[in-house]
């Protein structure tokens, strides 16, 4: 067999990663920064390459990290949903997870239900979320809506999280199908409230000056905004992950391609500093399911 590289290294180099810092990576792993420091370098001799950039205050992966890193990630992953799947029986069998309603209804019962067909003996309960209405300390596991720039520490971002506009495949523009940017601005716009960035990033990106931002439907609710375009009343700027369950199913589609970062994702957090083992394998579980979804 091969040789392989410690698991420790294997672990610095992907918190490292993940938080740009040795320091930040130290914090999470409970040991010293020189340790990790150490970790990724005898990681680095190994491979014989460099994964890192080191800047005097941050660091930054090399091209050969960027490729690296998601495989390991995935790795690190799947050692965890099979080391805590081993250890559920001494444990309490109950998971309890927050979650947008939006996101709940769309994406995660596919979630549940490979987690469930795998450990039918874990219950788990699911707290639907409109913003952040959600009680402390409720769930053992938050999945919520965060803007890039208000990210804690201890928050894992699910996917890079692209926008993308969605209407009905019948709705018409002037009585012709719509399928350019530039008939945008005499179509009929549905709205998010509390998220009007959406259509702004949407209109700046395609140098749509002349669309009115301020017209048409509005709702709070990501779900009622879908079901609104799936009647043909207009089309709507939203994350491609929520709208991909109505693509999928022919309810909606997209009239032309947009590459849009959104400012807006989902990020998870475990509640508890010492989870369960069942908490700890749903986790798992989400962070894989969340490294298939295209954003």
């Amino acid at each position: 067999m091969m040789n392989l590289p410690h698991l420790t290294f294997l672990r610095s180099f992907e918190a490292s990663a993940r938080h740009s810092s040795f320091t930040s990576a130290a914090e999470e792993l409970n040991c010293t920064q020189s340790a990790v420091s150490n970790h990724v370098r005898s990681l680095e001799e190994f491979i014989g390459r460099p994964l890192f950039v080191r800047h005097p205050r941050s660091l930054s992966l090399t091209d050969v990290g960027e490729a690296y890193v998601p495989s390991v990630r995935h790795a690190l992953q799947e050692i965890d949903v099979a080391t805590q799947s081993l250890v559920l029986q001494k444990h309490k069998r109950e998971v309890v997870v927050s979650c947008p309603f939006s996101l709940a209804e769309n994406w995660l019962p596919k979630v549940v239900q490979s987690f469930r067909r795998k450990y039918p003996e874990i219950d788990l309960t699911i707290h639907g979320t409109i913003w952040t209405d959600v009680e402390e300390n409720v769930s053992d596991i938050s999945i919520s809506t965060s803007h890039l720039e208000d990210v804690t520490p201890n928050m894992l971002q699910l996917w890079e999280e692209k926008l993308t506009i969605v209407c009905s495949p019948n709705y018409l523009v002037d009585g012709r199908p719509f399928d350019s940017e530039g008939q945008l601005c005499r179509a009929d716009l549905i709205h998010i409230l509390g998220r009007p960035v959406y259509w702004e990033l949407v209109a700046k990106h395609i140098d749509a000056q002349e669309v009115n931002l301020k017209s048409g439907f509005s709702t709070n609710a990501s779900n009622i905004a879908l079901e609104l375009a799936a009647q043909g009343l207009g089309c709507i700027a939203l994350p491609r992950s929520l709208v991909m369950p109505y693509i999928q199913r022919g309810l909606l589609f997209e009239p032309f391609e947009l590459d849009v970062v959104c400012p807006w994702t989902y990020f998870v957090k475990v509640v508890d500093k010492m989870p369960t083992p069942s908490v700890k394998l749903f986790h798992s579980w989400l962070m894989l399911a969340a490294g298939t979804v295209e954003g």
